[in-house]
């Protein structure tokens, strides 16, 4: 699809304020947050907590509750110790029994103890598998919060989503999945697919997707048509890269900073790695600055291979991003600033 012209564009995004929470200046609360992600392999999802622990530290959003959409036993420690770096121990984390495993450069971290035998970084859990498992976190978190109040952001396998509008009846709440979701749900912000050739591929399979095909074919074809999802495909990422300076300079105030160790275990100090997980978080917390523009309204349908495609419809569920240059520079900066910002 070719990006609508300025105008176009401009209506276009202005609908978004309609959907999501706006910028502290109007907002009466934070934004509500759950934040699924598949934290193992890449290291921009670590990024991208570190983001949304700084927009909480500035009032901007709760994080309400970390789902993990991929099985690794360090998974839940590592998300812990993260909070707990930030200052909020406290928050609910539920991981997945049935996805992909995954190995990690950076996850060990949370493991790594001081001379005196203390956790560098300090938390609480051992295990992934001592978490509850993800869905009943999800059921729970939305079950106690107030309707439409919720923004989930989604940055990796669907399995967790899937499952969760699929879920039935519990304790937490007589209602199913679906219902659920259509009651409590604002706003979802998935980091997923590519609508758009990538270096010249019109049929690029980009990773959330093809890792967890059926996950996102699931969620895809069953999230209710009443709560809007924002697609930031591949190419988004790929455009707004986390610069390599930032984490040679940014992070100096600590001698031990869980993100910028993590990112140098990952990509090392010479590359800047793309941000693909941030930008789900920047439009889903400020959707009304502009950062990116967005495309029409339409549908997203996941084909056998992991092939998204986007077909335009009025009433369409999806809208997914573009952002021109101006907007791409500004886009790498602010996430520069969210990321490297000290916990407060």
């Amino acid at each position: 699809m070719m990006p609508l012209s300025k105008n176009c564009s401009l209506m276009l995004f202005s609908t978004i304020a309609s959907l999501a929470p706006t910028h502290p200046v109007l907002a009466v609360e934070p934004v509500a947050v759950i934040f699924d992600t598949d934290i193992t392999g890449d290291v921009d999802d670590v990024l991208a907590l570190a983001m949304l622990h700084t927009l909480a530290d500035r009032g901007e959003c709760s994080i309400e509750a970390v789902t993990i959409s991929k099985i690794n036993p360090l998974a839940a420690p590592f998300v812990d110790a993260v909070n707990t770096f930030y200052g909020r121990p406290d928050i609910p984390i539920g991981a997945t029994r049935e996805a992909q495993r995954r190995e990690s450069k950076y996850l060990a971290l949370c493991k790594e103890k001081n001379e005196d035998g203390s956790l560098r970084f300090p938390h609480d859990m051992v295990d992934s598998q001592d978490v509850p498992d993800a869905v009943s976190v999800l059921r729970k978190t939305l079950a106690s919060s107030p309707d439409r109040s919720i923004v989930l952001i989604q940055v990796g396998l669907a399995s967790n989503l899937a499952d969760l509008v699929e879920s039935v009846g519990d304790e937490f709440s007589p209602l199913t999945g679906r219902e659920l979701i259509k009651q409590k749900v604002r706003l979802t912000s998935v980091m997923a697919g590519a609508f758009r050739p990538v270096d010249g591929n019109s049929h690029y399979l980009e990773a959330n997707v093809r890792n967890g095909v059926a996950a996102m074919q699931r969620f895809a074809s069953q999230w209710p048509e009443e709560c809007s999802v924002i697609w930031s495909d591949f190419l988004i990422g790929l455009r707004a890269p986390y610069p390599r300076e930032s984490i040679a300079r940014d992070f100096r105030y600590s001698s031990d900073h869980i993100v910028r160790e993590a990112y140098l275990l990952h990509s090392g100090p010479e590359h800047d790695r793309p941000t693909w997980d941030l930008t789900s978080v920047l439009v889903a917390i400020r959707p009304d600055d502009d950062y990116f523009s967005l495309s029409g309204p339409g549908r997203v349908r996941v084909e056998a291979d992991g092939f998204t495609v986007y077909t335009p419809s009025e009433d369409g569920r999806d809208r997914y991003l573009f952002m021109s240059e101006p907007q791409r520079l500004r886009v790498v900066e602010i996430q520069r600033a969210l990321v490297s910002q000290p916990p407060r």
